[in-house]
């Protein structure tokens, strides 16, 4: 019976020890793949940058967070747990910036349209109709 549940924990932390790696390679792919896509987007001048930037943070940083949590079930030494307990509270924080961040930036987007629709519709109403006749 010992042999059965030395062999059923040795895989456990190998089954563990694949999905920390698979989970903290997703998180580092997807924060390499939105800063380069925001990157070149920068270049181009195109909007909603900020956005798209932090929330690819928020979700590679999700993946990297999983990845901690799941290093928690192999810890075996306090000093450990309380370092990746130290990781977790500084990426939980970092999420929750993001996260207001987001919602600000998404405010200001809103805001921006808005702006810009009211323009529109006032340069429509301002306009002579001799100018609404001659563009016709």
């Amino acid at each position: 019976m010992g042999g059965a549940l030395e062999t059923a924990e040795n895989l456990m932390h190998a089954v563990i020890e694949w999905g920390i790696i698979l989970l903290e390679l997703f998180g580092v792919c997807i924060l390499v793949y939105t800063s380069v896509t925001c990157f070149v987007k920068w270049i181009r001048k195109e909007q909603n940058i900020r956005l798209e930037l932090a929330q690819g943070t928020t979700l590679a940083l999700s993946f990297k967070m999983g990845g901690e949590v799941l290093r928690t079930v192999v810890v075996r030494e306090w000093r450990e747990l309380g370092i990746l307990g130290a990781v977790i509270v500084l990426r939980t924080a970092l999420t929750l910036l993001l996260h207001w961040e987001i919602e600000n930036e998404k405010k200001d987007l809103e805001g921006l349209e808005i702006v810009t629709d009211e323009s529109i519709l006032n340069q429509k109403k301002t306009r002579k109709p001799e100018e609404k006749a001659g563009n016709a």
